[in-house]
């Protein structure tokens, strides 16, 4: 079963148009991770009436990725053979790449399956920058660069097998770029089957303050990610200064309960 994870926060005037996209792709399930949303995401993902949807309802914010995790659990508790997942807020014209993604899961048997948002490094901002500096490091240190680039499963849809489902700490879903670690450490099929300029994801545009700190947040995965591969204290430091981002508003304390109660 190809189940498809889409956290939402607030994305009133976007999610209907995310879950009506999936249900014409390859996806046969839906799972939504709604979490703190204060305007009407619920009441949108309702009226759509989809049969093949399941909400997971949280009143709590569970920050940045936590949803991912929360959803990869459900979904592999529940059979999923290829779990994608989608942001709540991606409503440009994505219906080939979850396909392609989907079909790289499920017929060419790659575990992680990455878009390319950067087919052609250039960069937007200094921030972008930074980050696909550190992206870079990443895949160079995990010795995949050649391969895939500065693709990463913190950027963009991206699918899972069930294999890697069935090896995974799923604590680092909340942590994209350890499980693209995690995939090479246990030297599992990593491919990056599809691209998509960031430009053309649709995602929302935001002010400065949130990009810094998405920036910082990222970082701070990779950075994590490359002591994770080496065998060392997962710390977010680099040259004195530490990353954290939005790191410390994840609820790693609810996703422990999620996956110790269910």
């Amino acid at each position: 079963m190809n189940v498809a994870v889409v956290p939402a926060k607030n994305e009133q005037g976007r999610i209907g148009k995310v879950l009506t996209l999936l249900q014409q792709t390859l996806v046969e399930k839906i799972v939504v991770v709604v979490n703190g949303s204060r305007d009407d995401t619920m009441q949108e993902i309702n009226a759509l009436n989809m049969e093949n949807m399941e909400i997971l309802y949280f009143a709590q914010e569970l920050g940045i990725d936590v949803p991912r995790a929360i959803g990869a659990y459900h979904a592999y508790t529940d059979g999923a053979t290829c779990v994608v997942f989608v942001d709540g807020d991606l409503v440009g014209n994505i219906r080939i790449q979850i396909n392609e993604l989907i079909y790289a899961v499920t017929t060419n048997m790659t575990d992680l399956a990455m878009t390319d948002c950067y087919p052609e490094l250039a960069y937007s901002s200094k921030l972008a920058e930074q980050t696909l500096f550190f992206r870079t490091f990443l895949n160079l240190n995990l010795g995949f660069y050649d391969k895939i680039g500065v693709a990463t499963p913190s950027h963009g849809p991206h699918a899972v097998s069930r294999k890697l489902l069935e090896l995974v700490d799923f604590r680092d879903f909340a942590v994209p770029p350890v499980v693209l670690a995690f995939a090479v450490r246990q030297g599992l099929s990593v491919d990056v089957p599809t691209k998509l300029p960031q430009k053309q994801l649709g995602s929302k545009i935001r002010n400065y303050s949130h990009a810094k700190k998405i920036a910082d947040t990222i970082i701070g995965d990779t950075l994590e990610a490359i002591n994770y591969f080496r065998s060392k204290p997962r710390t977010r430091c680099y040259l004195n200064k530490e990353y954290q981002g939005y790191n410390p508003f994840r609820r790693f304390d609810i996703l422990e309960k999620f996956l110790t109660m269910t």
